[in-house]
């Protein structure tokens, strides 16, 4: 197997350039090869950024490449999967954590075809066939075991802001067919960001390589219902195929179409959280933007606690409204102590009106 983007020169009829000559009639057919090749292209006309960086943890596309990417991401195979794709209900509540201390995690980085509202579906990049991926929970100690394999003609990565490592030799770039691996500890508690770090890290995570790892204390905090709650925008294109792509220009612009908790926007407003009245309710809340912070907030309530940073020590109470930054994370504590329906939403209402927010409903 080869172990790198190099080893393609050593094929005559598979050198770079040689594929970038061949690519333009197959880049029709198979899923993501014309950003394949604009990635190649990029590599052997511009060496130079992996070594401005020191690894190639963010190694793909340039900026420009991006910028006309948005269409050729509808491939006939997602459009294909367009008309079949179901919209379902993204599960908040926080799983469990390992009973042995060990979390072993072996995903896929897939493309397909993801519908996130009735009217809408995408040409997701995802880990595991969703935006967000997987939920995943651990303690404080417990060992990850990590191995990304690539499905997909585009690198990608994995960065989980929860380890401690050299991005150099834990965050680098997969090729399509292989796979890494990698282990850590948490060291801390908290709700932290995972995401794809390949670049352009901001049209990675704006077509969906995110989720939320959430870190608990060795000591537990107070008995909850916790649910998490992963805040993204979408920059949508005009239709093709019945799939609408993302846009790098809008990316770059900061102009949503749409901003949604765990992948859907409004989807737990048409299908609220339930919880019990006298139930405390903790919301893990991730934010992975790419660019816009999240001002939590639930109507008709106040929070009891909010930890800042690594709880219990970062707490802080009789909050209201509080901002999470784009790449960040933050616990939110209420007494559901009143019987209703209370929404929840990204107060910066030009966002919360473009899909971010909910419904949790006390029974």
């Amino acid at each position: 197997m080869m172990n790198n983007s190099d080893d393609l020169d050593r094929l005559p009829w598979l050198s770079r350039r040689g594929l970038l000559r061949r690519g333009s009639m197959l880049a029709l057919a198979v899923p993501g090869l014309s950003l394949f090749l604009a990635s190649c292209d990029r590599k052997s006309s511009d060496k130079s950024e992996k070594g401005n960086n020191g690894s190639d943890h963010g190694s793909g596309m340039s900026h420009g490449d991006a910028a006309g990417a948005g269409a050729d991401m509808v491939t006939p195979q997602i459009a294909a999967q367009a008309p079949s794709a179901k919209l379902t209900r993204f599960d908040p509540q926080l799983p469990p954590p390992p009973a042995d201390g060990v979390l072993n995690l072996n995903w896929k980085s897939t493309e397909l075809a993801l519908r996130i509202s009735p009217n809408t579906v995408v040409p997701a990049w995802t880990f595991e066939d969703n935006i967000p991926g997987p939920l995943v929970h651990c303690r404080v100690g417990d060992t990850v075991n990590f191995t990304l394999t690539n499905t997909t003609l585009m690198p990608h990565s994995m960065d989980f802001h929860a380890a401690r490592l050299d991005p150099k030799t834990a965050f680098r770039s997969v090729a399509m067919g292989q796979s890494h691996s990698y282990s850590f500890k948490p060291g801390r508690a908290g709700a932290f960001l995972y995401h794809c770090g390949v670049e352009p890290m901001l049209l990675h995570i704006g077509a969906g390589m995110f989720g939320a790892l959430i870190v608990s204390p060795k000591d537990p905090l107070p008995p909850a219902r916790e649910f998490v709650l992963v805040q993204s925008e979408y920059y949508l294109g005009a239709a093709v195929h019945g799939v609408q792509p993302f846009v790098f220009s809008k990316m770059l612009s900061v102009s949503p179409d749409m901003v949604a908790f765990n992948g859907r926007p409004d989807q737990y407003s048409r299908d609220p959280i339930r919880v019990k009245k006298g139930e405390r309710v903790r919301f893990w809340v991730v934010n992975a933007g790419p660019t816009l912070p999240c001002s939590f907030h639930v109507v008709g309530e106040q929070f009891e606690t909010v930890y800042l940073g690594e709880p219990p020590a970062s707490a802080i109470h009789g909050v209201q409204t509080w901002a999470v930054p784009a790449g960040g994370g933050m616990g939110f504590d209420l007494m559901c102590d009143n019987a209703g329906e209370f929404p929840f939403v990204n107060h910066a209402m030009g966002h919360g009106q473009k899909g971010a927010m909910g419904l949790l409903v006390v029974e």
